[in-house]
């Protein structure tokens, strides 16, 4: 047997050395034919309610999915802001029978996803769990387990969530871009705030769920391994008690008007390590228009990915970012949208702003090569078979079908109509929806370091504020009075938090801290532990999960250590390390070593802004011009290619033993938020030399 196996290979791996020796690989082999696709055509009915449901049959694999979309026009919610994100994430948590833990319990125990929110929801589960997991979701949907204390949680989390994006750029470029864009009054341009948030009661919750959370515009989407009779018995059991609202149709107001003149719209974020850069204009898309396709083709070309104009311009060519991309948007309301933009480097602003006006520019007004846009249509063809594989992009084509008004064939014939997009479609449809001539370029950046540049590109600067209203100019600094210097600023610290002698006297310290890292799902705890003369020791730990991460440094070596591996500092980080002095900096700074640069305003309060040099090293220091505390420091540094500057924000100084010491430090690196809240802090007890080991 085994002579035998033998063979078999011999021989097999011979006829694969001579078909491999009748292919010649300087050839590129053909083109397969065009595919065929073929979108089986929704069963459909109706309930007495309302609710529309569309239902496919797909036998190939046991399983079954559920998309429920409430269709209501977008309306604004005003002075209550933010109503149906808090009402929305309280559904599909347990019902007025079940809950929730009952309910989340059940679901997993099924091995089934269900999610709610207030536009809908989406539930997937093998067939043999269908009928249940169906009855959940109406169960969930018709009767949500909905009460004041729940409700309260949510807007504290919603709150605090407000609050941890105050100083982020994308969410200050978000809100700003589209308040000036569609108005600030528009559904699609009105933003949340603390106040809009504070406005809303749990009546008030509670309300707008019964109002708007109905069947009157709802589908049902039901693809997989069902049978159209049986699940149309299962969907009129558990939905026909669903009862209507009264009518909530609205008029979808007009968007604003584009800008008359391209110009600059400028945030002045202070904080900021980076600026936001994105151009907008308002179009009028549809996907039922005869540009949709052409407009998909031609926005790919300018940035929808890697092989974008933006991108091989502004990451590729000129390393001003990680990455420039554009996006066209259809809407059926007639409030679409065009933006290109990128997170770039501040000293890079203006220049970013110049190259992303000229690629659009260029795909407007030259003719778009003949490989460059056959790769683009091999893309969509590509993604568009592939996402036919997921039932949610199955259930969603059929959706659309019915909510845009398309064309039965709209998807049968989608790729015909991509590859029919030629160069002068490009050209056309550039023109007519990349309004370079009428668009807004909002900038959300470090108004000192990059407003200067931003006026040299001769383009018209407006100015806003984080919420979109217009302002006059930031003023970037002010005249220092007499007789401040960089030494009587120091000295002016030194004595506001408790005078040179006490700060002297501390030999160690401890700081156990709560840490919050924007972003992340968990919460951990950071034990930081200095002694003088540079002794540091830092360990970030998360509950049930122990020390995640570790730096010691005991005055001579030290190393980091990061799930279970330790890496020694390298050679320049110990040097770092072992020309630090004492437990507070303003002690031992060389006045030769300082200059006092100007006043800035620091989160809106004027500060003395303190250049440092030590060797190479160049970094700022912000003392509050009242208070005389450090709230600032600035550094960069290069990291792979690319300077990153790390701002440390201090604030809540309280005191410990007659020593002001501030118990909130925000760091920012780049795109990285970590925050510390002291939870303890000691002086002279609670550290040893074994620490630093």
């Amino acid at each position: 047997m085994k002579t035998k196996l033998s063979a078999f290979i011999l021989l097999f791996l011979m006829s694969v050395v001579s078909v491999n020796a009748q292919l010649d690989r300087s050839i590129q082999p053909k083109p397969g034919p065009e595919p065929s696709i073929t979108l089986e055509v929704p069963s459909e009915f109706e309930l007495k309610n309302g609710l529309k449901v569309l239902v496919v049959e797909n036998h190939k694999l046991p399983r079954v999915t559920y998309s429920l979309n409430i269709d209501n026009k977008p309306f604004s919610t005003g002075a209550k802001a933010g109503i149906e994100s808090l009402i929305g994430s309280m559904l599909g948590n347990g019902t007025t029978t079940i809950t929730k833990d009952d309910f989340n319990e059940e679901i997993d125990f099924l091995g089934a996803n269900l999610n709610l929110g207030i536009n809908g929801g989406f539930a997937r589960s093998l067939s043999k769990y269908s009928e249940r997991i169906l009855e959940l979701m109406a169960d969930a949907a018709i009767n949500p387990l909905l009460t004041e204390e729940e409700f309260n949680k949510e807007k504290e989390r919603f709150i605090e969530g407000l609050k941890t994006e105050e100083k982020d750029i994308d969410a200050i470029g978000d809100r700003v871009g589209d308040a000036l864009l569609y108005g600030a009054k528009h559904p699609y341009g009105e933003f949340v705030t603390e106040e809009t948030i504070n406005n809303v009661t749990f009546g008030d919750a509670v309300a707008f769920y019964e109002k708007h959370f109905n069947p009157n515009n709802a589908y049902l989407v039901i693809i997989g391994d069902v049978d159209l009779s049986t699940v149309r018995k299962q969907v009129k059991k558990y939905f026909s008690d669903w009862e209507k609202s009264i009518d909530v149709s609205t008029t979808v107001p007009a968007v604003n008007p584009n800008a008359q003149y391209t110009q600059i719209n400028f945030v002045d974020l202070p904080n900021a390590s980076q600026s936001s850069i994105s151009v907008k204009n308002s179009v009028d898309l549809k996907m039922n228009d005869e540009d949709f396709h052409a407009a998909l083709i031609t926005n790919d070309i300018l940035g929808s990915g890697f092989s974008g104009y933006l991108f091989k311009n502004l990451r590729e060519d000129k390393g001003y970012t990680y990455g420039a991309y554009s996006r066209l948007r259809a809407n059926r309301y007639g409030a679409g949208s065009f933006s290109a933009g990128a997170k770039v480097r501040n000293m890079v602003t203006d220049s970013a702003v110049v190259e992303t006006m000229k690629e659009i520019n260029r795909i407007k007004t030259e003719t778009v090569e003949s490989q460059t846009l056959k790769d683009a249509k091999a893309k969509y063809v590509g993604n568009f078979i592939m996402g036919l594989e997921d039932p949610q992009t199955v259930a969603r084509y059929a959706l659309n079908i019915k909510l845009n008004n398309l064309p039965k064939n709209f998807y049968t014939t989608y790729l015909q109509k991509i590859n029919a997009v030629t160069a002068d479609d490009v050209k056309r449809v550039a023109n007519k929806y990349m309004k370079a001539e009428n668009a807004r370029i909002v900038v959300i950046g470090k108004g000192s370091e990059v407003l200067e540049n931003l006026e040299k590109t001769g383009i018209p600067i407006k100015y806003y504020d984080k919420y979109a209203n217009a302002v006059d100019k930031p003023v970037f600094s002010k005249p220092i009075p007499s007789g401040v210097t960089a030494e009587t600023v120091i000295a002016s610290y030194l004595s506001a938090v408790g005078g040179k002698d006490k700060l002297q006297n501390i030999k160690t310290l401890l700081n156990n801290a709560d840490v919050t890292i924007v972003g992340a799902p968990y919460k951990p705890k950071a034990v930081i532990k200095a002694m003088a003369p540079n002794k540091e020791s830092m360990e970030m730990i998360i509950e049930g999960m122990g020390t995640v991460m570790k730096e010691k440094f005991d005055g001579a070596t030290g190393y980091k250590e990061q799930q279970g591996m330790k890496i020694p500092m390298t050679e320049d980080e110990l040097s770092n390390k072992k020309a630090e002095k004492g437990l507070f900096t303003e002690l031992y700074l060389d006045v030769a070593n300082m200059k006092l640069e100007t006043i800035s305003t620091v989160e809106g309060k004027d500060a003395y802004k303190i250049i440092v040099t030590k060797g190479d090293d160049v970094s700022s220091r912000y003392y509050d011009v009242e208070t005389g505390y450090l709230v600032r420091t600035e550094s960069t540094s290069e990291q792979q290619g690319q300077s990153i500057t790390t701002t440390f924000d201090f604030s809540d100084y309280q005191d410990i033993n007659g020593v002001m010491i501030p118990h909130t430090q925000k760091i920012t690196a780049g795109p990285q938020v970590i925050i510390l809240n002291s939870t303890e802090v000691k002086f002279n007890e609670g550290v040893t030399d074994a620490d630093f080991n």
